[in-house]
């Protein structure tokens, strides 16, 4: 550990999603249960990270979501890479958990899956709006391939700089390959969760006019799953000098 690194609150409890010397990205979720124990899990969050100094230079950010469901939370952190999140939790992470759980007891661990970043985009030409909404799009696959994942982060941008009536509400799209092979996932910013509802209730299968490009990525080979949920940024820290 580093004691000159002090922890820094981001404004607008955002990530630096275009932040250089990212090397992996791990993205979790948590269920808690409740609005209420989602709150109080946020609050303990706070309290926790805010009472000690940023582990290490190899952690760059931690930013916590609440779900609209009002029972789970998303983690999303960016380190310099794998053997920077081993270090994390072989000397940092147990307790800063046990004191989380010890505020909010029975917090059910869904899984935690690691992503590169691979392409970002404005949905709209003005990408410099604060965003309410982050809606994060999981696509999963039949078997790991590199490949196909980028084509499908491809076919998505050529669907949308083909689409003629894109919503406004859109701010900006992050997609993330995951590096197993068989996921991407998609951290997308919207000016709101209305925003995002009405274009999901626009003519078509989802967000998107029906056009061949949008039937390429709805139909595309292999894409077994996913899923699509919304969230609000609620803490994001980083180191500080």
């Amino acid at each position: 550990m580093n004691a000159n690194l002090k922890l820094t609150v981001q404004p607008d409890a955002r990530p630096d999603l275009r932040r250089l010397g990212v090397g992996v990205i791990k993205v979790s979720r948590w269920d808690v249960g409740t609005p209420e124990r989602q709150r109080a899990t946020v609050d303990a969050i706070s309290t926790v990270w805010q009472s000690r100094v940023w582990p290490y230079e190899g952690l760059l950010s931690y930013t916590v979501h609440t779900g609209e469901d009002g029972r789970t939370l998303l983690h999303y952190t960016q380190w310099t890479d794998e053997d920077a999140h081993e270090k994390f939790l072989r000397g940092f992470r147990d307790d800063r958990d046990a004191e989380i759980d010890a505020a909010v007891p029975g917090i059910e661990r869904l899984g935690l899956h690691s992503y590169e970043l691979y392409r970002s985009g404005a949905l709209n030409e003005d990408d410099s709006r604060i965003p309410g909404c982050v809606v994060i799009v999981d696509v999963e696959f039949d078997g790991p391939d590199a490949g196909r994942q980028r084509e499908w982060v491809d076919s998505v941008f050529d669907a949308l700089q083909s689409d003629p009536d894109i919503h406004p509400g859109g701010v900006s799209g992050h997609f993330h390959l995951g590096v197993d092979g068989t996921r991407v996932l998609n951290y997308a910013e919207w000016e709101s969760a209305d925003a995002h509802r009405e274009a999901l209730a626009a003519p078509g299968a989802g967000v998107g006019s029906p056009t061949p490009q949008w039937a390429k990525v709805r139909n595309y080979p292999g894409v077994t799953g996913g899923g699509v949920n919304r969230y609000t940024p609620a803490l994001s820290f980083s180191a500080g000098g």
